[in-house]
């Protein structure tokens, strides 16, 4: 065997500012399954991430909640890391960007670059919010377009007619967070001079680091000619001041890669046989593989290979970029049920079924993957119940009641035995390349010939045929040890199934190179069911679980690194639909906590004539529901009631806002009575 590899791994990180969910875990399941696969080969392969801790999205949500920024990005910490662990996604390090190992490592970076003259200064014009006493991102102002005229838009784009401009250029601007007027303000920024590095990185990007479509999307931007970078904010805001700057703050985009290091640095406290210097050092052999998203691309492939270049450290090896997750063929939806989150899946399900349905569609391009719930229903339980588990169940009693569960010395097929050895270097280059999917194509041909060769010799009915007992023990013994095969190839997608596998199989943990051997003379455990079937009620279940009341589902949630992702325009209706809907005047006679429900109240409604019960997402924005009681609002009467976890939802009230605390339950004019309806 050739001289293990040292390799260093990372997925993005995720933002301490909200949920994971299964788009989120599309990543770091395919960078889990890469690393165990690396571990199983008998390499050194360590995987490090950490929550992105930075940035005003994190220290104005804090703010709303009325706790420090340092308490939000601990309770978000803890929610992620039970997530994660769950998931069967096994960190060697999970850590923070708000670390003394990650303020160090930034402030030697920076220092590194300005010292060797890659940082400028000048003054930039931007708004300030006068009440809020801070400088306003493009995402925290809104107004007039000042193309089309459209009230509401944000500070970079309309999204009435697409127009894109400055936020210099919106007519009737304000804070999107005070409400104020903002003014405009000159301050000093700095900048990381990305040109200084166009050479190297056009030679980087076509060095096989990346795929080839992404090396081409990055070429359109090199070929465009590169842009300095703006690397500073101004206080108020949440992260680490810049060294000799008072007031003056790293742009959470700076510091972020860095914790990819800064996690390492912790790690290497804890485990000394690992060196800090031998994985980041310019002169390095050691392997660096970043997993991240489409969307972060520029971030990955340009600023940051560029820093580290400029600072003395060494490049990544690859940047392996994936694409989106979708649900059933659409972007996922709350009001549909398919924007699901981890925790969520998790009450339902077991991880090691979408682990396998990942597996299965992932290929080492970047194109998007759909979570088709039928097909994962129907793959799952087909490809690792109806194959893999059934080898092994249909084999175990035989062994154990014919001959006390030892499996004799016998290999009375070696063709088929030859296959399988033979598969074993093309699943392994499969998963290497990152194309599980190819990998699991394989690995299910091999258990599509097993169980065909199993059902040919039939072992069940031989057993009934005098003197054909020994037969049937060594056609038995040889579907163990080929389920035992099957095994060892999935152990990196399926852990859980390996290790419940190895104590029927009575093995210590299986190494890849276990795939050579036969066990012989060997005594199994009893045998016990190792995985059931997906049964549909409970993907409907999770549905429901996932879907949210439609007064705060579409409004505008966090994505990314604080971006606001706005609701889209709904299809136009005609007046006649409008008439349709029966709004109502209703009079909130009780309003109360939803036990197990982190978004719901449960509102009782007079509307007159009659109650309705009806739960609402607007938990964030009224944290004490008894303030409800008795105020008069808006409600649909002839939506159609919608069964929930929790109970029977009667139709719906209407709110507003952006959504987290800014959420407002829509209210009549005084002299309104409950029952009355709205025209």
């Amino acid at each position: 065997m050739s001289e293990a590899r040292q390799i260093l791994v990372t997925s993005a990180l995720p933002y301490a500012n909200g949920s994971i969910h299964l788009g989120h875990m599309l990543e770091y399941i395919q960078t889990d399954m890469w690393v165990r696969f690396q571990k199983l080969r008998g390499n050194q392969c360590i995987y490090v991430c950490a929550d992105d801790a930075h940035g005003s999205a994190i220290m104005l949500r804090a703010e709303k909640e009325g706790i420090t920024p340092e308490q939000l990005i601990a309770n978000v910490q803890a929610e992620h890391s039970g997530d994660f662990a769950d998931f069967l996604v096994d960190f060697d390090n999970f850590y923070s960007t708000h670390s003394e190992e990650n303020r160090e490592l930034a402030e030697l970076i920076y220092t590194r670059l300005r010292d060797a003259g890659h940082i400028a200064t000048r003054s930039v014009t931007q708004y300030f919010d006068p009440e809020k006493g801070m400088f306003l991102a493009d995402r925290f102002i809104k107004g007039s377009c000042p193309k089309c005229g459209a009230e509401d838009q944000y500070g970079d784009n309309c999204e009435k007619c697409g127009a894109t401009y400055e936020p210099t250029e919106l007519k009737d601007p304000r804070s999107a967070i005070s409400g104020a007027t903002p003014v405009l303000k000159d301050s000093k920024h700095f900048f990381f001079k990305l040109p200084d590095f166009e050479a190297m990185l056009k030679e980087w990007t076509r060095g096989g680091a990346l795929q080839e479509s992404v090396a081409n999307k990055i070429a359109e931007w090199l070929d465009g000619g590169l842009q300095e970078w703006d690397i500073s904010r101004d206080a108020p805001y949440f992260g680490f001041e810049i060294p000799g700057e008072p007031g003056k703050y790293f742009y959470v985009w700076l510091d972020a890669p860095i914790g990819y290091m800064a996690s390492f640095r912790n790690l290497c406290k804890r485990r000394p046989e690992l060196s800090f210097d031998a994985f980041w050092s310019k002169d390095s052999s050691a392997e660096l593989y970043h997993f991240i998203g489409k969307d972060i691309i520029n971030f990955h492939t340009l600023f940051w290979p560029a820093m580290l270049d400029g600072a003395g450290f060494r490049k990544p090896t690859a940047v392996n970029v994936h694409g989106y997750l979708t649900v059933n063929g659409q972007k996922m939806s709350k009001s549909r049920g398919t924007f699901i989150k981890a925790r969520t899946y998790l009450e339902h399900l077991s991880p090691e079924y979408l682990r396998y349905y990942y597996a299965s569609k992932l290929g080492r391009g970047v194109d998007d993957l759909d979570l088709n719930l039928e097909d994962f229903v129907q793959k799952v339980n087909s490809d690792l119940v109806g194959k893999v588990v059934n080898i092994a169940s249909r084999c175990a009693g035989f062994i154990h009641k014919g001959n006390g569960g030892v499996m004799v010395d016998a290999n009375p097929e070696p063709e088929l035995w030859a296959a399988f050895q033979a598969a074993a270097p093309s699943i392994a280059d499969a998963y290497e390349a990152r194309d599980f999917a190819r990998a699991m194509r394989e690995i299910m041909h091999l258990a599509d010939r097993a169980n065909a060769w199993i059902a040919d010799k039939a072992p069940w009915a031989l057993n009934k045929v005098e003197g054909k007992q020994a037969e049937v023990q060594e056609i038995c013994a040889l579907g163990v040890n080929l389920f035992r095969q099957l095994v060892i190839f999935l152990k990196p997608v399926l852990p859980n199934l390996a290790a419940a596998a190895e104590q029927f199989l009575n093995v210590a943990p299986l190494s890849w190179d276990d795939h050579t051997t036969l066990l012989t003379n060997h005594q199994l455990n009893a045998f016990t069911p190792l995985m059931t079937r997906i049964e549909p009620a409970k993907i409907e279940a999770m549905i429901e679980a996932s879907k949210e009341d439609l007064a705060a589902s579409e409004t505008a949630a966090p994505a990314g690194n604080g971006e606001l992702v706005k609701a889209p325009l709904a299809a136009e209706i005609n007046f006649d639909a409008f008439a349709a809907v029966d709004l109502r005047i209703a009079l909130i006679e009780k309003c109360e906590f939803v036990e197990g429900a982190d978004k719901l109240l449960r509102l009782t409604l007079d509307i007159g004539d009659a109650k309705r019960n009806v739960f609402s997402g607007i938990k964030s924005a009224y944290p004490d529901p008894s303030k409800l009681e008795g105020r008069l609002t808006l409600y649909v009467a002839n939506l159609a009631p919608r069964k929930m976890k929790f109970g029977m939802s009667e139709g719906m009230v209407l709110a507003a806002g952006p959504g987290g605390s800014e959420i407002y339950l829509l209210s009549p004019d005084n002299g309104a009575k409950p029952g009355q309806r709205v025209m």
